[in-house]
């Protein structure tokens, strides 16, 4: 995937725990407030505020403002290409153990 300075790489903005964590927080929610994700991590609003802008920057954060607040909501989308690239991956493990399978039986 081809990054410019307002796309991410949705491989880059998932490779760390902090951002999966909250794509873990956000999928269990319609939506959240800044101050709502930075509860469940020992940073502030301002480490949060930026691992969110990561995952906006890859399209896997949508916000809206209300007033003063920031709400956020997951975009699952950009994910079908981790889904699709592991994907190959499980197949090759799964045909390989069932050729390593067939030659033990042998």
């Amino acid at each position: 995937m081809i990054t410019t300075d307002q796309e991410r790489d949705v491989f880059v903005a998932i490779a760390d725990p902090t951002r999966r964590k909250l794509i873990r927080l956000l999928a269990a929610s319609d939506e959240l407030a800044l101050y709502e994700l930075t509860a469940h991590f020992q940073m502030g609003r301002t480490a949060v505020s930026k691992h969110l802008a990561i995952l906006k920057e890859a399209d896997l954060v949508k916000n809206r403002k209300i007033g003063r607040e920031t709400r956020y909501r997951l975009n699952a989308a950009p994910l079908q290409e981790v889904k699709d690239w592991l994907a190959f991956y499980e197949e090759f493990w799964t045909e390989s153990a069932a050729k390593l399978k067939n030659i033990l039986e042998e």
